[in-house]
């Protein structure tokens, strides 16, 4: 019975941050009430309270539904060759990226963050924004330093600068998919973009 009451409750959190998605993408986040999210969901807001201090501690639960930190990302591709390849490594990453992005659920808080995320109370979008930034910039430079302790990059290209280049591509690539992915597909434009941009970085 317990497990049950378990799964239930879990069920319940679940279908609150799914309500959540919806009326941030319809409303906007600093416009949206915890009452309106539960009334969407058809529940009452003590249901709300129960799993989720405030609107922040629910937003931030929302958003750690779609986190890709760009190492998970590797090490889900369970290749271990990949230690001895560190550019296929990122190239196989950012494919997986792409798909995932491409579900309705991460284009959908992505979109959030990005489009309808005001500055409002604890909830500060910049930030976490340069949270992820943050986390995918040292992943990228781990592995091009890897890459060029195995010579497999550019001697006149830094480590550093190849995961700024890598960074700044993918992100104005999200940026333009983000506006119009009604008419992009990322994965096929971005492994295009990928696959030329690590080629460019290959020691001639």
């Amino acid at each position: 019975m317990a497990r049950k009451t378990k799964a239930e409750a879990a069920a319940t959190r679940e279908a609150l941050l799914d309500a959540a998605e919806e009326v941030f993408l319809d409303m906007g986040v600093a416009r949206t009430s915890l009452e309106q999210i539960a009334r969407h969901a058809g529940m009452t807001r003590g249901a709300v309270y129960w799993h989720f201090k405030n609107k922040a501690d629910l937003f931030q639960a929302m958003l750690q539904r779609v986190r890709m930190p760009f190492k998970e990302l590797v090490e889900e591709i369970g290749d271990p060759g990949l230690a001895e390849a560190p550019l296929e490594a990122i190239r196989l990453a950012c494919r997986s990226g792409f798909e995932r992005l491409e579900q309705p659920r991460y284009r959908r808080v992505y979109a959030i963050l990005i489009h309808h995320c005001e500055v409002f109370g604890d909830i500060n979008p910049l930030a976490m924004q340069n949270e992820m930034a943050e986390e995918a910039c040292g992943a990228l430079t781990d592995y091009f330093a890897c890459s060029y302790r195995l010579g497999q990059l550019r001697a006149d290209l830094s480590p550093e600068t190849a995961a700024e280049l890598m960074q700044a591509m993918l992100g104005g690539l999200f940026h333009d998919w983000l506006r119009n992915n009604e008419n992009i597909s990322l994965v096929a434009k971005g492994r295009v973009l990928v696959d030329t941009q690590l080629a460019l970085m290959r020691p001639a």
